[in-house]
This record gives C-alpha cells, sequence and structure tokens, in this order.
C-alpha cells in the first residue's frame, strides 16, 4: 500500500525539488562547479552522472525476475505489449517531438535541433526508476529498455540524419549536416544499460542460489532498494548544478525549450495510457507501455549535442535543459498513473 511507504518515497516529489532547487543554487553561485565536473568526464561521458545513473538503475534491474522473462515475453498480450512499445517509440515519438519542435521552436535552429535530438533518444535509463515508483511492470520494463537499446544502436544515426538534414532542410530550405557514429551510440548503451544491466542479472542470480529467494527479495532488495532514490537524487544535483548559472540567467531560452518537451512528456504519456487501456492491458503493463515512451535518453541525446555542435552550443543546452524538464514532469506523472489506476482500474478485471 502506498501509504506504507518509507518517508523517502511518500516524499520523493518534495525531495527531488529540494534537490532541483540546491542543484541551481549550487550551479549558480560556484560557477566552478560545472568546470569541476565537466572535469571528471571520459571523452563525453561525465563520470559522476554515470556513476549516479548507474547505480540509479541497478536496484530495480537487480529486482527484475530474469528466469521468468520467456514466460512472460510469451503470455498473453505480449504481442500487443512490443508492437505497441515500438510504434510509440520509433514511429509516433520522433515525429511528435520534431512536430513540437517546429511548432515552438521554429526561428531558433539551436534550440530546435537539441530538442529533436532528444526526440530520437529513446529512454533506456531513468525509466526504470519512474516504472518502478509507479507500480508498473518491472519484467517487461526490462524487456522494453534492452528492445529500446537494440533500436537505439540501428535506427539513431539515420534518423538524425532523416529529421535533421533531409525533413528540417524541407522545412526550411537550408541544410544541416548532421552525422551520427554508430559507435558512439553502442558505447552510451553499454554504460547506461549495459553494466547495471548486467550488474543486476549477476546480482540476482548468485545471491538467490547463496541466500533462497526469500532472503533475496524479503531482506537483500529491502536493503537495496532504497539506495535507488538517493542516486536519483545525487543525480539530479549534479545535472542541474552544470547549467545553474544558465537556468537563471538565460531563463526565456529555458522557458522556449521547456514548452516542446512539456508538451510531448504529456501527449506522449496520456496516449499510451490509453492505448494500453484499450488493448486491455493490466495497470502495470499500461503504466511501463507509457513511461517507457513519454521518457527519453537525455545522456545520448547530450553526448552527441556535445560532440557534434560543442558544449557552449545552443543544441547542448537544450539536451541538457531536457532531463531537467523531464524530472519534475515525470515524477508529476508517476502520481497522474496512480489518479488513473483509480479511475480506469478500479473495477476493471483483466
Amino acid at each position: 500500500m502506498r501509504e506504507r511507504l518509507p518517508l523517502l518515497t511518500r516524499f520523493l516529489t518534495l525531495w527531488i525539488f529540494l534537490a532541483m532547487v540546491f542543484g541551481i543554487g549550487l550551479g549558480y553561485i560556484f560557477p566552478e562547479v560545472a568546470d569541476i565536473i565537466g572535469s571528471l568526464s571520459i571523452g563525453t561521458t561525465s563520470i559522476p552522472i554515470a556513476i549516479g545513473l548507474i547505480w540509479m538503475m541497478y536496484p530495480p534491474l537487480a529486482k527484475v525476475r530474469y528466469e521468468e522473462l520467456k514466460k512472460i515475453v510469451t503470455a498473453r498480450g505480449s504481442k500487443a505489449m512490443i508492437s505497441l512499445s515500438i510504434i510509440q517509440n520509433w514511429v509516433i515519438g520522433p515525429f511528435l517531438m520534431f512536430l513540437f519542435a517546429w511548432m515552438f521552436l521554429a526561428d531558433c535552429l539551436g534550440l530546435r535541433t537539441g530538442v529533436i535530438l532528444i526526440g530520437l533518444a529513446r529512454c533506456i535509463a531513468m525509466v526504470i526508476v519512474w516504472n518502478s515508483l509507479a507500480e508498473g511492470d518491472n519484467e517487461w520494463a526490462a524487456i522494453l529498455v534492452a528492445l529500446n537499446s537494440i533500436f537505439q544502436v540501428a535506427m539513431y544515426s539515420p534518423l538524425a540524419y532523416f529529421f535533421i538534414t533531409m525533413l528540417s532542410s524541407w522545412f526550411s530550405g537550408e541544410e544541416l549536416i548532421v552525422q551520427v557514429s554508430i559507435l558512439d551510440v553502442a558505447q552510451s548503451v553499454a554504460i547506461y544499460l549495459g553494466i547495471p544491466f548486467l550488474g543486476g542479472m549477476i546480482t540476482r542470480f548468485c545471491l538467490i542460489r547463496m541466500k533462497g529467494r526469500v532472503w533475496y527479495d524479503e531482506k537483500f532488495m529491502s536493503k537495496l532498494s532504497p539506495t535507488s532514490l538517493f542516486a536519483l537524487l545525487f543525480t539530479i544535483i549534479v545535472m542541474f548544478s552544470l547549467k545553474g548559472e544558465y537556468i537563471i540567467t538565460l531563463p526565456l531560452d529555458v522557458a522556449r525549450t521547456a514548452i516542446p518537451l512539456l508538451s510531448y512528456f504529456v501527449v506522449m504519456f496520456l496516449v499510451s495510457f490509453i492505448l494500453g487501456y484499450w488493448f486491455k492491458l493490466d495497470y502495470p503493463r499500461t503504466t511501463t507501455l507509457s513511461f517507457t515512451a513519454a521518457s527519453n535518453n537525455f545522456e545520448l541525446a547530450i553526448a552527441v549535442a556535445v560532440s557534434i555542435f560543442g558544449l557552449a552550443s545552443k543544441e547542448a543546452f537544450a539536451t541538457v535543459i531536457g532531463p531537467l524538464i523531464e524530472v519534475p514532469v515525470m515524477i508529476s506523472l508517476v502520481n497522474l498513473a496512480f489518479w488513473l489506476r483509480k479511475k480506469l482500474y478500479r473495477h476493471r478485471v483483466l
């Protein structure tokens, strides 16, 4: 029951808000913090952010019942789940973000391109946390993020060329050449999904064999799970401190970037939830479908924007604003998911 949740989880919205304020204040009062964090990087990978994200995803992935994934994939409704996820993530999602980017940022090439890059980067990371908080299906979340990771390696580069070089030039009459290395995409997937995925799988199989399932579920996971939320708060503070000065000094750019992103997150979540309900998926699977469709892989978008356009570019600025908007919106959508469960699933038998 939600009323029995520990203090950290029950007031997570408040803690996230305080972490955001603290990070912005830290970055504004001490601008050198951004330089220090930026120096702790390997290539375009920020070590502090990578550590926070990897640990944030590790507990939920250690909770996944990997031994039952085959049974889950072949269960009733699995084809609808996979088909809807692919259509939402790789057809509707990119086009919807492209539409909102041009609708609200037609006169600002840099911000528009950054927003499009975010839309092409399907979520393989923080969605696991949002899904877990909303009591979605952990096993299906693992399946869908793995599916997204495969599509991401194969599709990100050609989609970036199609939407930014070809389709955008058709709208504007100006050609902007964007080339994204498949190797860079694969590296991002390996770091932000592969490491916690492998860690969670090894932890589960080894400890269950050594200690048993009851000890693992009731003792070990009860201690490990809360650490994911601490990692989330740490990651938020680091991300917000990186652009704290810009957020305060360039509020108009922040607001303009926020509008298409906010529109996208809300529309994608609601459309996915309605589709899940329409196709008679239960609440956990509908929630998982909705969060995997509405979230984005901002780590990849930031890495691509920085490597192609530079750290000081408008494109990089827009991709950094992405998670700053996504975090509070997603935690709000967690609460919306619970409200929709009360309204739509209270008397529904599936």
